[in-house]
């Protein structure tokens, strides 16, 4: 505990590459002790030019401060470097600042939990270039005492905000943000095609399909409270008068370049509940929770 109040103040940031470099320039600016490494030790010329202090290797680094960071480009990355820490690290934190799976994370922190470190995952839902800024946000979870303890260091690289005590909960986050943007964009995309092919005018179209996407946007904190009330109101229509329109998807949609969208597994889920007596309810039902081969529970 000796060497860790001596380094008290200092920060490792491990991986100077985009995120890294931003982070560690941040760091720097604000006066803060930083100690840098990079596999490609030349990455760290300019960082050490300002102020940074260089370390020979990851050990050294994380050994040396009291919070690393490990700024680097995926988990694979990160185990590589976690693989070459051997020493006792009680006290320290490390946060893994990538984006990644959920098992990735837990790996992650069952390694740093070894070392005798406490663990945080964040998801970056921001750019390099907004590191810093109130427009970036990064998402934290795994240890809530080790997020309080470094708090004021995370906002200075963001708007810090704390998801959850699971160490995989930022990831599930931030991958299911990216999900959203993925799952409406290349709806998108099939619809377009679909009209493309149909003769229809797509850009006609698509003013339309701003008008429809705004639905989904609305309706998201009143789904939400569906889903927490465990109360699944038709809405616009019943499982009974959506399995008619998913099932006119499904033909419509076969052969596209983009598939379904997975639009018969949705019709089997729905035919589900229409069978366990759940026919009147929303779309909402669909991913409500169950009781075995009861139906949804409540």
């Amino acid at each position: 505990m000796t060497e860790l109040k001596a380094y008290g103040h200092r920060i490792a940031v491990i991986g100077t590459g985009a995120i890294g470099g931003a982070v560690a320039r941040r760091l720097l600016a604000a006066g803060h002790d930083v100690v840098v490494w990079n596999r490609t030790a030349s990455r760290t010329a300019e960082l050490v030019d300002a102020g940074a202090t260089p370390a020979e290797s990851v050990r050294e680094a994380a050994s040396s401060a009291a919070l690393t960071l490990l700024t680097l480009t995926d988990h694979t990355a990160v185990q590589q470097c976690l693989a070459e820490l051997d020493a006792d690290l009680s006290g320290r934190t490390i946060i893994a600042m990538c984006t990644g799976t959920p098992g990735e994370a837990i790996r992650a922190a069952r390694k740093v939990a070894a070392l005798g470190a406490s663990y945080l995952d964040a998801g970056l839902q921001t750019s390099p270039e907004l590191i810093g800024t109130d427009a970036a946000t990064i998402l934290y979870s795994g240890s809530r005492p080790a997020f309080q303890r470094h708090r004021a260091v995370l906002a200075l690289l963001s708007t810090p905000r704390f998801v959850g005590e699971a160490p995989q909960a930022a990831a599930v986050w931030d991958l299911t943000l990216f999900g959203l943007w993925y799952d409406a964009q290349l709806g998108l995309l099939r619809a377009l095609d679909a009209v493309r092919e149909a003769g229809v005018d797509v850009a006609e179209f698509a003013d339309t399909a701003v008008k429809q996407l705004g639905h989904v946007v609305a309706a998201a904190p009143a789904t939400a409270s569906e889903l927490l009330q465990a109360s699944y109101p038709a809405g616009p229509a019943t499982l009974a008068e959506h399995l008619t329109v998913v099932r006119h998807l499904i033909e419509l949609r076969d052969g596209q370049a983009l598939g379904d969208g997975g639009l018969p597994a949705v019709a089997a889920r729905i035919e589900a509940l229409i069978e366990q007596g759940h026919a009147g309810a929303g779309l909402t039902a669909t991913i409500a929770p169950t009781t075995g081969e009861d139906g949804l529970a409540g």
